[in-house]
């Protein structure tokens, strides 16, 4: 068992399931990312940069992709109480796993392009 699901397992069943499918997504969108728990929660690296952390908590799920990673999807995140470069999504809502990809792979476009510079 890897910290990260030693970290998962901390959680409610609902909250550890919502934390696999976190991990999953990144894992699809972002294979060659480097994975570990960073800031007491799980986060990945692509080109030595960060790309995506996320955390549970009592009543949300906190993603953070960097102020960057926030500003393409405004729209999307309205509805969310966010911070700069994080956004809280309530547990006692659907997660919008669909949002949360696409934000996944912009993040890996950025930090690719960033990269190439």
């Amino acid at each position: 068992m890897d910290a990260i699901e030693e970290y998962g397992l901390s959680f409610p069943k609902k909250v550890q399931t919502i934390l696999k499918k976190l991990r999953r997504i990144v894992k699809d969108k972002a294979p060659d990312a480097l994975e570990g728990m960073s800031y007491g929660m799980p986060g990945y690296k692509t080109h030595g940069k960060p790309l995506i952390y996320f955390a549970a908590y009592k009543n949300h799920i906190g993603l953070y992709a960097t102020p960057k990673g926030h500003e393409a999807f405004a729209k999307d995140l309205a509805k969310y109480k966010q911070g700069k470069g994080s956004v809280q999504f309530p547990l006692e809502e659907p997660m919008p796993y669909e949002l949360i990809e696409r934000i996944v792979a912009l993040r890996v476009k950025q930090n690719s392009e960033k990269a190439r510079k």
